[in-house]
């Protein structure tokens, strides 16, 4: 009976997408949804299968996922550097956290063109873009990780002889750890929203390259193709860090398994 109400539910959350998709393609067919306001669906597999034969989509994907690996790398290392610093140190939060709640209140975006102004329309503000977003994410959630642990964790770790620093690595980190996570998962889907902006920046290559020059002709398929590439990026990296938390967390008891 549990297996049949888990089958049940696997399918009710595909009912209203795959009806949605129907009602789309219908609406095309009988001329309700014009094909240059938007592709149907039939269009844009035939569109995508295409693309990627010819190599197109793969090409331009490598580059964009370049993009945001980069943006990555120094948007979470930033993040963990200041959110250890302010985490660790009362000198180090009344240092940081100021400026980092007031880096909070600026969009990213609304830096777009002072990036253009200090880095050009090359890769760069692309990059830059993608890192200033996902630092606050990372910086929040370890900073609040690290001033939530237990103290009476502390105090048994001090009791047993550890040190300082064998504290921080064997207590505070581990502790810390389920909220970094967070952050991290949070930081990988906002990559992925400053992406799609940020590749509009005079792009030559990339999933943003595409849409533009797919606007500019009135292909929406393609448009269609990268929106779906898009989500499927976010997606698989949300997929990523839940793995990643499963694995690292694995003794740590869930409500789901009460």
């Amino acid at each position: 009976m549990l297996r049949n109400f888990s089958l049940s539910r696997f399918g009710g959350r595909w009912l209203s997408p795959v009806a949605l998709l129907l009602l789309w393609e219908l609406g095309s067919r009988i001329g309700l949804i014009p094909e240059r306001t938007l592709a149907a669906p039939t269009t844009v597999l035939g569109t995508l299968s295409e693309m990627l034969i010819s190599g197109e989509l793969p090409s331009n994907l490598l580059v964009s996922f370049a993009r945001v690996a980069a943006g990555l790398v120094i948007g979470v290392g930033l993040g963990l550097a200041l959110g250890l610093v302010a985490g660790l140190s009362r000198a180090g939060e009344l240092a940081v956290d100021p400026l980092m709640q007031i880096k909070r209140t600026i969009p990213a975006l609304a830096l777009t063109p002072l990036f253009i102004v200090w880095f050009g329309i090359g890769e760069t503000p692309k990059v830059a873009l993608i890192a200033f977003a996902t630092i606050f994410p990372v910086y929040l959630n370890l900073y609040s990780g690290i001033r939530s642990v237990d103290l009476r964790l502390l105090d048994a770790a001090k009791s047993f002889g550890l040190s300082r620093w064998e504290q921080v690595w064997h207590v505070v980190l581990p502790s810390a750890l389920p909220s970094l996570l967070v952050g991290l998962r949070y930081a990988l889907s906002v990559s992925i929203l400053i992406l799609v902006v940020a590749e509009q920046i005079n792009a030559s290559a990339g999933l943003g390259y595409l849409i533009n020059n797919a606007r500019d002709f009135m292909r929406t398929d393609i448009i269609v193709v990268c929106l779906m590439v898009y989500a499927i990026l976010g997606l698989g990296a949300d997929w990523l860090v839940r793995t990643i938390e499963a694995r690292a967390l694995i003794w740590r008891p869930s409500i789901v398994e009460q």
